[in-house]
């Protein structure tokens, strides 16, 4: 099957990613349609359209919160988002991917970076990590005055968490970095422990 605009995939594993392992047993932590937060965001490429390079059928991609997602329209009716297709099968637009899995390892599309947070070290503060910094993870190829690993600072409300294999990640545009800072020594990563049994 060949597309000619959208890229056709799969959920990874399911649509939902609302249950955790304990053990033996399965737990499930969210019931509500409505949460993003609990929709999976990985998938796999069926079909690449026609005029693209880069991504290849097969390979795992990292998507929109809105894809997989499943909603109640104003009449309560469960409706599938509008990239559904048909039998767990989905059009994704190229704006919608920003990231992919080739030769096990992930790559940012173009306009995208992925920024691990690090831990907040301000003996009375009540947050958990320091706002609008973190450790460059995953880059876009065209930002040039960066690389992976270097501490950099993004303006704030412009990250999106992700979880890529078990590692809480906030998903920045290239255009909202805005700073590279040197390191200071006491920089930690910051992953909570419910982001591990993702």
């Amino acid at each position: 099957m060949k597309t000619v605009f959208d890229f056709l995939i799969k959920p990874l594993e399911k649509r939902n990613n609302n249950t955790k392992s304990i053990e033996d047993k399965q737990l499930i932590v969210n019931t509500e349609m409505q949460n993003h937060n609990y929709v999976s965001r990985i998938g796999v490429v069926l079909a690449v359209p026609s005029e693209y390079n880069g991504i290849s059928v097969g390979d795992e991609v990292i998507v929109h919160h809105n894809v997989f997602r499943r909603y109640r329209d104003i009449r309560g009716k469960e409706k599938n988002s509008r990239s559904y297709y048909n039998d767990n099968m989905f059009l994704v637009s190229p704006d919608q991917i920003y990231g992919y899995k080739k030769n096990k390892k992930w790559i940012a599309c173009k306009g995208y970076n992925f920024v691990k947070p690090i831990k907040e070290n301000k003996m009375f503060s009540i947050d958990f990590e320091k706002p609008c910094i973190g450790i460059l993870r995953y880059k876009d190829n065209d930002l040039l005055e960066v690389k992976e690993g270097d501490l950099v600072g993004f303006k704030p409300g412009m990250e999106y968490e992700f979880i890529i294999q078990g590692e809480k990640l906030y998903r920045v545009p290239s255009n909202q970095i805005t700073i590279k800072y040197e390191y200071q020594g006491d920089e930690e990563e910051y992953n909570p422990s419910w982001a591990k049994s993702c």
